[in-house]
């Protein structure tokens, strides 16, 4: 039996409370003639029907307590889940900013690197250069002296 059956057959004690005739007048107005066996019957039967309603009602709190836990399970996994997510999109931000840095520090070594090379390069050419400039002089010279001996000698 359902709350409707629970609920009709306690308007039907009413009605049999309601329908009682009178015991007394003046004071005692409000006392009632009732057929006992009727209301014993009446809540016999309402007493019948808890029991069901009740299991009914507990399966009913089983069942949406069961939708409630697999619903906070659901949640839980889900939060993990974006946890997991979210831990390894860190991980591989600070993998992709770390790995610019050490790009960033490649290059930077590369360009001084370049910048040393380069200085070394032209302080090499330019000492090769002094030296083939005091060769040249001397070489300069030594044919200004040869032609100056040569002059001399034909001038004589």
């Amino acid at each position: 039996m359902d709350e409707t059956g629970v609920m009709a057959l306690l308007d039907e004690l009413s009605i049999l409370l309601e329908d009682a005739k009178p015991v007394g007048f003046g004071r005692n107005s409000s006392l009632r003639q009732v057929d006992i066996d009727a209301a014993f019957e009446i809540m016999d039967e309402i007493r019948d029907t808890f029991p069901s309603e009740f299991a009914q009602a507990r399966q009913i709190v089983r069942e949406r307590q069961g939708l409630l836990d697999d619903a906070d399970a659901e949640a839980s996994r889900m939060v993990e889940d974006a946890r997991s997510q979210a831990m390894t999109i860190a991980s591989e931000q600070e993998i992709v900013r770390i790995s610019q840095q050490q790009a960033d520090q490649i290059i930077a070594d590369a360009r001084e690197n370049e910048r040393q090379t380069r200085a070394g390069a032209e302080d090499y050419a330019d000492e090769v250069f002094g030296h083939v400039e005091q060769s040249l002089e001397t070489l300069l010279n030594n044919v200004q002296r040869c032609r100056d001996r040569l002059n001399a000698t034909s001038m004589r």
